[in-house]
This record gives C-alpha cells, sequence and structure tokens, in this order.
C-alpha cells in the first residue's frame, strides 16, 4: 500500500472503514412509508477519498482498496450522519420561568399573548453580542455533535429587526468555523410581531420583504426562508408575501404549518415548492396531498408535541399512505423544545408517533437533507459526502430504543 500504486491505475483512498455493518439509507424512499428501508449490509465497507465516499458496499464486492488508513470497525453499525434540520440554536436567555407557568396550567398561546414566548427571547437575544450568541449555542451544538450529528440547520428569528436577525445569522455561521459541522441557516424573521409592530404585521411583513431580506441576501447569509403560519404568528396572505420575496432573491423556502390550528399553511408552502412544512400537527388530507404531490418534506418535531403536552398528533398514517417523506427534528428552542438530542428525538417519533425504526433513521439522514435542500448526504453511497456515526450497537433498532443512552463510537465529518 502506497502512494506509487496510484501511477498504475489503483486508486489510494484516504480512509476505509472494513468490517462493518452498514444502514446505507439508500433510495429515496418514495412511496414506501416515506422512507421505511435502511439498506443494512452486515459485511460492508466505506472507501472515502477527499472527504467523498467513493464506495460503499459489501466487502464481497469491494474494489481494491489500497488506503492511507484502514480502520477495522470490528463488526460496529455504521449510519449516515445524522442531520438536525430544523433548530432554533443561536438565542438569547432561556424560557425556565415560563415552563414553570405552563406547568402551573397556563398555554402556550396565552404565555405568548401576555408578552412572554417568542418576544421574551427577542428581548434577550437583541441584548445579546454576536460573540455571546455563539458562546451560548456552542454547548447545544456540541451536545448534538456528541450524538452523532454533522449537519445542522440553525434559524434567525429571535431578532425581529434587521440588525439583530443578521446578527443572529452571522453567529450561526461562525458555528460551522468553530466545529467540524456542516451548518445550514435559514432567515425566520416572520416568526413573530415585534413590540413597535404590534398592531401592524402587515408593515412589519413589509419591512421583512423590502429591507430586511434584501440585506440577508446581499450577504449570503440565508440558505432558506421560513416564516411562522399561524393565528399567534402570521396569515397565509402575509406568508405568501414572504414566500414571493423569498424567489425574488433565489431562496428555497420552508414553512411552520399547522403546529396549533389549520390555516392551510401546509398547502400553500406546497404550491411555492417549499423543501419541507414543519411540525403539522392539524394537517388536513388536503395539506398532505399538496405535500405529496409536490415533493415537500413532513418534518415532524415530537420535543415540541411533548414539551407543551400536545394531544393532537401528526397525522402520520395518512402521510405515510400518501408517501409524503417524513424527517425528524429537535426543533432546539429556549421555549417550546430545548431539546438537543436527535437520539432521543428519534425514541420520541416512535413512542408518541409511532414512527417504525426505519422511518426514524430516515427522519434523520436521508429525508432531513431533503428536507434541506442537500442532495450531497444522506446515504452511504458514492459521491455523497463522507459523513458517517459509527455506533456500539448490535442492531439499529437500539439507537431509537434507548433513552439517555449515547453508544456513538466515532464521528466521521467530510473523511475526518
Amino acid at each position: 500500500m502506497g502512494e506509487a500504486n496510484e501511477g498504475h491505475g489503483i486508486m489510494l483512498y484516504d480512509t476505509v472503514w472494513k468490517g462493518a455493518r452498514l444502514a446505507t439509507m439508500a433510495g429515496d424512499g418514495a412511496g414506501d412509508g416515506a422512507g421505511n428501508g435502511i439498506g443494512a449490509l452486515d459485511h460492508g465497507v466505506i472507501a472515502a477519498k477527499d472527504g467523498v465516499i467513493v464506495y460503499a458496499g459489501p466487502s464481497a464486492n469491494a474494489p481494491a482498496l489500497d488506503a492511507k488508513q484502514v480502520i477495522d470497525c470490528e463488526g460496529r453499525w455504521i449510519t449516515p450522519g445524522l442531520i438536525d434540520c430544523h433548530t432554533h440554536l443561536i438565542h438569547g436567555g432561556d424560557r425556565a420561568a415560563e415552563f414553570e407557568m405552563r406547568l402551573d396550567g397556563a398555554s402556550y398561546e396565552e404565555i405568548a399573548r401576555s408578552g412572554g414566548g417568542i418576544v421574551s427571547t427577542m428581548r434577550a437575544t437583541r441584548a445579546a453580542s454576536e460573540d455571546d450568541l455563539v458562546a451560548t449555542a456552542l454547548p447545544r451544538l456540541d451536545a448534538l455533535i456528541a450524538e452523532g450529528a454533522t449537519t445542522v440547520e440553525v434559524k434567525s428569528g429571535y431578532g425581529l429587526d434587521a440588525a439583530t436577525e443578521i446578527r443572529m445569522l452571522r453567529a450561526a455561521r461562525r458555528l460551522g468555523t468553530e466545529r467540524a459541522v456542516s451548518i445550514a441557516t435559514t432567515f425566520l424573521g416572520a416568526h413573530a410581531l415585534p413590540p413597535e409592530y404590534a398592531e401592524d404585521a402587515d408593515g412589519y411583513i413589509a419591512l421583512l420583504c423590502d429591507e430586511v431580506l434584501p440585506q440577508v441576501a446581499a450577504l449570503g447569509l440565508a440558505d432558506a426562508v421560513d416564516a411562522f403560519c399561524e393565528g399567534i404568528g402570521f396569515s397565509v396572505e402575509q406568508t405568501e408575501r414572504m414566500f414571493a420575496a423569498a424567489a425574488r432573491h433565489g431562496l428555497p423556502v420552508k414553512l411552520h404549518a399547522e403546529q396549533l390550528s389549520n390555516l392551510h399553511g401546509a398547502a400553500l408552502a406546497a404550491r411555492h415548492g417549499a423543501l419541507s412544512a414543519d411540525h403539522l400537527e392539524h394537517l388536513d388530507e388536503a395539506g398532505i396531498a399538496a405535500m405529496a404531490a409536490s415533493g415537500t418534506v413532513a418534518t415532524l418535531l415530537p420535543g415540541a408535541y411533548y414539551f407543551v403536552r400536545e394531544t393532537k398528533l401528526p397525522p402520520v398514517a395518512a402521510l405515510r399512505a400518501a408517501g409524503v417523506r417524513i424527517a425528524l427534528a429537535t426543533d432546539c428552542n429556549p421555549g417550546t423544545s430545548p431539546l438537543t438530542s436527535l437520539l432521543l428525538t428519534m425514541n420520541m417519533g416512535a413512542t408518541l408517533f409511532r414512527l417504525t425504526v426505519g422511518e426514524c433513521l430516515a427522519g434523520v439522514t436521508r429525508n432531513a437533507a431533503r428536507a434541506l435542500g442537500l442532495s450531497d448526504r444522506g446515504t452511504l453511497e458514492a459521491g455523497k459526502r463522507c459523513d458517517l456515526a459509527i455506533w456500539d450497537v448490535e442492531r439499529p433498532a437500539e439507537l431509537i430504543y434507548r433513552m439517555g443512552f449515547n453508544p456513538l463510537h466515532a464521528r466521521i465529518w467530510s473523511g475526518q
């Protein structure tokens, strides 16, 4: 094994992982319950060069695997690196006091209308510097990384003015320079009404569309645009204005939809070719049909469902029957899902929403990548990024079955 072999037609790989069992998650999952198959291989091998998978498959079919480094996985399972496709990781302060209020019987809407909720976090976020925002987010990010996350989406939405929204997005981008992880950023200016626009939602949407989003786009700080389409958020008409503005700047859209009521936001998102519609507890058949037709991913957020003690389940069986791809995410945020564990998210997805093991794993790999518009990751296939999670488990079901236990053996990001 050596450099000279490259001159004789044999590729010299950077790293080969042998003796592995693979959950390749290969295939697009369409029409099979949003991605049941995990593509299990008992005797597998992965070879990578320059941060890209060159071969992933049975060891018996592998080409000559000459490599700078060969790692014996000793029968461990390898999955794609995990992807958290919906987080609010960047924010100031916390909302533990509101948690107490909720335990005493206050509803999410009552807390929001009394000056708490998103606006409470807005005040703390506006008071924080970029350095403060990065420093407080890093422990949350580190918790995700420690469980095998290699890609994490981060939204703005707690600034609600141009300066702070931009500061949040800059802080989010910096997370990707502070840690070996891919960060996808989403502009969520339409998250709540700031106090200065308390009686003028249309005026605030105009500010976002005409002033804030153009600045964000010019600075290259956002990979997508999101909005909160809800009675305590923004109307369908206001959301559509945000989507039109996103299209003018060439940015894809996603949407917080049907969490507390059915405003038909998911159908709106689907009409605009949204990457995903998220939450969806109150989603109806028309919304499901629209999402199925458009390929919009249903991102379910069991942490928020659990934390706010929701009782209306998202229509998982109907989504499954329609072939809508299902992603899972932590929704890590200070008010309704202070969750930094994709492993626990999968357990909640199974126990609360009755997702299968395959659906849970697809939800934090292949379908999560699709929910971010990232076609270069989420499966173990030639040509995909070499983002891997190597697990000390006997079967993939252990990743969903256990609570409060982390069997990660090693995490590989871009081949390293």
